[in-house]
């Protein structure tokens, strides 16, 4: 098993990610309304029929070169903090500051576009991140190589299987120069031989000095790239330390 090793941020490193008092709600049920009142009340003090905090009072730092797992049980805010951390979404309290440029693998589906064919999603979602078209010319071959779809170039994407969309997806994003990358659940869908080809380009980009959050409920999969562990429960950062003393405590709490 491979184990940490430079993704340890030294502490002089600088802090690229900054979540203070963050929280974030959604609606139970869509269709809810709010009382006239609720209008002129103050944003954090207003009463919402069917709401509820996802998120809340969330506050850390993160140092450039580290390596995060989010740990906790399914529905405990792990995804949301990494749509935070991409600022694909926004905190209804607190702030969320990003110093860096991020890649983010949270969704399998994002970026891309259903009817267009991989050869142009590719060129659509690298660009969407910033690349610039030579600089996808440059790289395309090494991306379908990687991804191992090169009979499917003019497939349209809607075509494509789960796990041959983790491919396409993973071998873009793994490809940006972007500082942050975020890795949610995406890659337990798939063939174990590529997960594993994933696996060792993320052990490449931590030795190149990359910031890493992962969620996982692979605790040995945890335990291979993370040296810090964020615990979330109901919605609250009830642990920030070693990865190991969170692990450990998750599975005193609940176990894997």
């Amino acid at each position: 098993m491979s184990m940490p090793s430079s993704n340890a941020a030294p502490q002089l490193a600088p802090v690229v990610i900054t979540v203070a008092d963050a929280g974030i709600r959604f609606k139970r049920n869509r269709h809810s309304r709010r009382s006239f009142k609720d209008l002129f009340a103050g944003r954090s003090r207003r009463s919402r029929a069917n709401e509820f905090w996802a998120l809340r009072n969330v506050s850390f730092d993160v140092r450039a070169g580290e390596a995060i797992g989010v740990v906790g049980r399914n529905g405990q805010g792990k995804s949301t903090l990494l749509k935070l951390v991409a600022e694909v979404i926004l905190p209804d309290e607190g702030t969320v500051s990003i110093g860096q440029g991020v890649a983010p693998l949270i969704e399998i589906t994002g970026g891309f576009v259903e009817d267009l064919t991989v050869r142009e999603n590719v060129f659509l979602t690298a660009g969407l991140h910033g690349m610039t078209r030579r600089e996808i010319q440059a790289r395309f071959d090494e991306i379908i190589a990687f991804a191992e779809i090169g009979a499917f170039l003019d497939t349209p994407y809607k075509h494509l299987s789960s796990g041959m969309r983790v491919r396409i997806a993973f071998a873009v994003i793994s490809r940006l120069e972007e500082p942050i990358m975020l890795v949610d659940e995406v890659l337990a869908v798939g063939d174990k031989a590529f997960r594993e080809k994933c696996y060792n380009r993320i052990e490449e980009l931590l030795a190149g000095g990359r910031t890493l959050f992962f969620v996982s409920h692979s605790e040995k999969d945890l335990r291979r790239f993370c040296t810090r562990g964020l615990y979330l429960d109901q919605g609250a950062l009830v642990l920030d330390a070693p990865i190991e003393q969170v692990l450990d405590r998750y599975n005193s709490d609940y176990g894997f």
